[in-house]
């Protein structure tokens, strides 16, 4: 459970109808697949020791005498497993019979929750035999062990105190507002569902959804476990659907009537770092609550099974992923729209080097100004060659500009560079700093003035990833007037000119996009060897790749170096061994940490995702905050 990930799993024993005693050893057995893969929490279907369709036979002694039996040993059987286990029963208190979960744990019953909401609906009928629990919890017997029955109990790992676990069941999840959003509100953070809800056509998919959106409002890990095969089908057929989501996200899933087991982590820190992001999850206090610690022998690093994107800022479905882009596409444009309608502007002026960052730029352009009926002529793209530009950038510009109907405008800045260089008795020979700075500064500087010359405004070609390790020149390219992309990842940029591409009407844009799709990303400052550049910035700084997998855990999450490291070696396993990544790693934290300064003075550029570095609301971080406690490494093991 290191690192805050706890594995779970939604089991689904086959049942007998009123057969306890092989109901009992059928969830012990499907209880052992999953310990023996680490699983951590188990939930078992809504009555599974009875079996959910018993109907009168509910009211028969011989079945809650057997239901009693089998709890017993389940319990006794997974006493040295080191696992939470939730399993259903009919329970008799004070003459009044209700459905509810028992919570175990190494040999102890922990606690008993009662399903608040009975359904009397046509095809249940629990609300003949079953009653609702309404009120505060109370202290009953249950062989050896006294524990609390009522619905308002969390237990919590004495380990992990990031581990809350609450329980409802079935109907309570159908509710206006079910138990769990309360549970949630005093601080559960993992939600266990058993359940008996019946397949129809179209149930499977609303189901779904009312698990995912339950998840995400209440921002916790929900399991759902539904009965499957065994319950009697003289009415009803039972799936056995099992879902494993985390805030709003499904992680695994096991679909009706389908075989297998439904197993994955949970990440119980990254819930809690959601929580904390967001000021308006409430706290309730509704008093009476019962939380319970418990503690497991055993804290493992605990193997990770589910997967995480090498690309998070990415949507990995192609469907999703071309929404996406139309959506950003959109805000970006939008934005940009309304800076120039605001200042009653019909110019601005690009950059364009032919490379990923210009040419999104200048495509959000060319929306805007089609969005406001504008004449795409009021945009220049100006090209500025120097030491570095290649035939290739220069020719890929100058087409682009021409194929999206905008003017171009070249202007060589060589000799205005040399003339700088002399005026500060600069060698420039000495291929340093001030030699590549200086390009990007006069580059910005025709931009600025040219901007002046016709009325209008320089649009920045910026972009997230730069913004977070400070790959820009100060008072260079780091300036505009807007900045479009100054949200927008680098791995994201290259989908969106990709989009782009593949939509476009002229196969001369086609050609010139696909050809920056598979450009070196350059600033092109150093003179190219042979023709072909030199300076590609990912040799410098690390691959992009890897930098926006930190940025967006960093950033969305706050998580701990270690943390991002191990999903980092998850993620890009095979093409990074674990000591590059943690090289680039450390790259990413101080170049972060040393460029805020940088991102302090930031031009006025539209939010388009959850994470950005805009000191005007998004990330207020102090130019002179010190980086060693990122960079130091616990190797202990870290339970928080």
């Amino acid at each position: 459970m290191q690192h805050g990930f706890v594995k779970v799993g939604v089991c689904k024993p086959g049942l007998k109808v009123a057969d306890c005693e092989y109901n009992g050893n059928a969830i012990i057995e499907e209880g052992k697949r999953y310990k023996e893969l680490g699983a951590k929490i188990l939930v078992f279907p809504e009555l599974s020791i009875t079996s959910y369709t018993c109907g009168d036979l509910f009211l028969q002694e011989p079945l809650l005498n057997g239901a009693l039996e089998a709890l017993h040993k389940i319990k006794e059987e997974t006493a040295e497993w080191d696992t939470m286990l939730v399993v259903g029963l009919p329970f008799m208190f004070q003459s009044r019979l209700f459905n509810v979960a028992a919570v175990m744990m190494n040999g102890k019953l922990l606690g008993l929750i009662p399903k608040t909401y009975v359904p009397s609906y046509q095809e249940f009928y629990e609300g003949r035999h079953f009653q609702g629990w309404q009120g505060d919890s109370v202290e009953v017997k249950v062989g050896e062990d006294v524990v609390k029955l009522g619905t308002r109990q969390i237990f919590c790992c004495a380990q992990v105190p990031a581990l809350r676990v609450a329980v409802e069941i079935c109907e309570d999840l159908w509710a206006p507002i079910p138990p769990s959003s309360y549970h949630a509100q005093e601080g559960a953070t993992v939600i266990l569902n058993l359940s008996a809800s019946d397949e129809m056509i179209g149930k499977a998919a609303y189901r779904r959804e009312l698990v995912r959106g339950q998840s995400a409002r209440t921002l916790t890990a929900y399991l759902y476990g539904g009965a499957g095969y065994g319950e009697s089908s003289t009415d009803l057929v039972f799936g056995g659907h099992g879902i494993i989501c985390e805030n709003g996200r499904i992680i695994n899933e096991r679909e009706p009537f389908s075989e297998g087991l439904c197993i994955s982590e949970v990440d119980v820190n990254k819930l809690e770092s959601e929580r904390r992001r967001i000021g308006t999850f409430p706290t309730q206090h509704e008093g009476n609550y019962e939380k319970q610690s418990f503690a497991f022998d055993k804290i493992d690093e605990t193997s990770l099974s589910r997967r995480f994107s090498a690309t998070p800022f990415v949507p990995s479905d192609s469907n999703t992923r071309d929404k996406r882009c139309e959506e950003i596409l959109n805000i970006q444009s939008q934005g940009l729209a309304k800076r120039l309608q605001h200042i009653g502007c019909k110019n601005a002026v690009i950059g364009l080097s032919g490379g990923l960052d210009s040419t999104l730029a200048l495509l959000v352009t060319v929306r805007a100004y089609e969005r406001l009926r504008l004449d795409k002529k009021g945009i220049t793209a100006i090209t500025m060659p120097c030491f570095g530009t290649t035939k290739r950038t220069h020719d890929n510009a100058q087409n682009m500009a021409q194929a999206l109907g905008v003017s171009f405008k070249e202007v060589p800045i060589k000799d205005a560079v040399l003339g700088h260089f002399r005026d500060i008795g600069h060698d420039a020979n000495v291929q340093d700093v001030t030699y590549e700075n200086s390009q990007a500064r006069e580059r910005t500087q025709v931009l600025m003035d040219y901007a002046n010359e016709v009325g209008g405004i320089v649009i920045g070609t910026g972009d997230l990833s730069e913004l977070a390790l400070g790959w820009a020149t100060y008072n260079g390219d780091h300036m505009s007037m807007y900045g479009v992309n100054a949200s927008i990842p680098k791995t994201l940029i290259r989908y969106l000119v990709s989009y782009y591409a593949d939509h476009a009407e002229s196969e001369i844009l086609k050609k010139v996009l696909y050809d920056v799709l598979d450009t070196p990303v350059s600033p092109e400052l150093l003179p190219p060897k042979e023709g072909e550049i030199s300076q590609k910035t990912e040799e410098l700084v690390g691959p992009y790749e890897l930098h926006d997998f930190f940025l967006y855990y960093m950033m969305r999450f706050g998580f701990m170096p270690e943390k991002i490291l191990r999903m980092a070696a998850t993620a890009f396993e095979g093409k990074y061994d674990p000591d590059e990544i943690d090289s680039w790693l450390k790259t990413f934290y101080q170049r972060f940490f040393s460029q805020a300064f940088k991102r302090s003075c930031l031009p006025d550029g539209p939010k388009v995702g959850s994470v950005a570095l805009s000191p005007r609301g998004d990330f207020r971080m102090p130019s002179d905050a010190v980086v060693n406690g990122f960079l130091r490494r616990n190797h202990e093991e870290d339970h928080s």
